[in-house]
């Protein structure tokens, strides 16, 4: 319907600098679009490409669903594995969040699988962070107090008995 116009890649770093803004003001929807707009630009921009998963995480749960391999689709154009990981991590926690704020009754296993996953892709992270970066295991506490703050557990597996022939 409409061609985008390109924006000029000495605008980059100021673009960065407002997509930034705009998540911090609640309005990821401005920021993921400023974050395309760059990646057009500059498809292997790092900074871009974490923006925009941020951006995409921040809107899970609201009016306008954000599919969640939308985001995950994004972690391979990460520069490292260290990255790839703790991007993963967040992703999933953040999905565990918003299941965990649309449904608090029945949720709950589901909530805690998202909080599982997270926390593997965490300890993954952790395993390979560079040296003095902890936030991998400060997300990994996080996602083990949520656990326990909402007594949430795994789904239980009931045991049916094969019918006798």
């Amino acid at each position: 319907m409409f061609e985008l116009k390109q924006i000029s890649r000495e605008s980059i770093p100021e673009a960065l600098e407002k997509a930034e803004r705009y998540r911090l003001l609640n309005e990821p929807w401005l920021a993921e679009s400023i974050c395309f707009d760059i990646l057009e630009v500059d498809a292997e921009n790092s900074k871009a490409i974490v923006i925009l998963i941020l951006a995409m995480t921040d809107q899970f749960g609201g009016s306008e669903m954000v599919d969640v391999n939308d985001a995950r689709q994004l972690l391979p154009r990460l520069n490292n594995e260290y990255q790839q990981q703790y991007y993963a991590g967040i992703i999933c926690e953040r999905q565990a969040k918003s299941i965990l704020s649309r449904t608090k009754s029945h949720g709950g296993f589901v909530a805690y699988d998202w909080f599982r996953d997270a926390m593997d892709h965490y300890e993954k992270a952790e395993a390979i962070r560079p040296a003095g970066n902890d936030d991998a295991i400060l997300r990994w506490n996080t996602c083990a107090r949520l656990i326990t703050r909402h007594h949430l557990e795994p789904k239980s597996e009931e045991y049916v008995e094969p019918p006798l022939e």
